[in-house]
């Protein structure tokens, strides 16, 4: 790209900057280096490393760009698997079985029991939020029904002992939703990573041992 040296900033050169950084592009990049830095911040916490070793399946679930799958895969090495699902693309990972497609669509759930196979998994990684509108009364429902589907996946196809991290938007309903997550697993903890504002209502929950 040719160097611009600009000396006066003029009305043109102001409407060339709006533009610039509202071009699709842009924002796409600052939004994965959000997930990339949110994703690092979130594994380095030392209870979700604990749940990550070799050989293991996981089911990454909103895993576009990738950044969760790319971390996992170098916890549980060339023998595990990871079983990734996006609506939107994501570019191909060594070791990583991409499902395009909404999960609540119910052949889209299908078609990821159907590449987990009959072997079950040890960790269920969901990083699902909605489209944000920006009023909690609308956002925090959907956020919490995405959770809930991601916990019918974890029914289906999580092994007793296994491990299930999830975002959801705190507020309204959220206690009840806890209370679900508590009859199916014996631990969850609340983590809020770095590079979450403090004004987010966005939060994970580490929910560790499955019971039978």
């Amino acid at each position: 790209m040719k160097k611009m040296v600009v000396k006066k900033k003029s009305a043109n050169s102001k409407i060339w900057l709006q533009a610039h950084f509202k071009d699709q592009y842009v924002v796409q990049a600052k939004k994965i280096n959000y997930v990339l830095v949110l994703g690092l911040n979130l594994m380095k916490y030392k209870k979700i490393n604990k749940i990550l070793y070799s050989c293991i399946t996981v089911v990454d679930l909103g895993a576009a760009p990738g950044s969760w799958s790319q971390y996992v895969s170098t916890k549980i090495g060339s023998k595990g698997r990871i079983i990734a699902c996006d609506i939107l693309p994501m570019h191909p990972l060594l070791g990583v079985n991409f499902v395009q497609g909404d999960f609540c669509n119910n052949e889209v759930f299908n078609t990821i029991k159907s590449v987990v196979g009959n072997k079950k998994v040890q960790v269920i990684l969901s990083d699902i939020a909605p489209n944000i509108s920006g009023l909690p009364a609308v956002d925090i429902p959907k956020s919490i029904y995405l959770v809930e589907r991601a916990l019918q996946m974890c029914q289906d196809i999580l092994i007793p002992g296994g491990s299930f991290i999830v975002k959801v938007f705190h507020g309204e309903g959220f206690d009840d939703l806890m209370l679900k997550i508590l009859s199916l697993f014996n631990q969850v903890k609340i983590f809020k990573p770095y590079a979450s504002s403090s004004s987010s209502r966005e939060i994970y929950l580490v929910a560790k041992e499955r019971k039978i």
